[in-house]
């Protein structure tokens, strides 16, 4: 067990906001047509430090893809947002 001592503070992760979510997610979208495919999600899962970012892409479709097209659309985008924000992803 590592010994801290007292004048080194502990580094803390601090959980994302779903702000800061939602920007990953914009940001990931390549293409700039406002909707995110799944290789955009499985991309924005590993910004936001997923362990298994494909599995993560596929859940997010399972959870936010109303309209059964494959895709996130501006419509969706908030589920989305919501599952990620659910999963607790941090910064440190």
């Amino acid at each position: 067990m590592p010994v801290l001592h007292p004048g080194f503070p502990k580094k803390a992760a601090v959980k994302l906001t779903r702000e800061q979510v939602k920007q990953t997610f914009h940001e990931c979208d390549k293409d700039r047509n406002g909707v995110l495919d799944w290789n955009e999600m499985k991309s924005a899962f590993y910004r936001l430090g997923a362990i298994l970012p494909s599995f993560r892409a596929w859940r997010g479709l399972h959870h936010a893809d109303a309209d059964g097209d494959g895709q996130i659309d501006a419509k969706e985008l908030d589920d989305l947002v919501n599952y990620a924000y659910s999963l607790g992803y941090t910064i440190e």
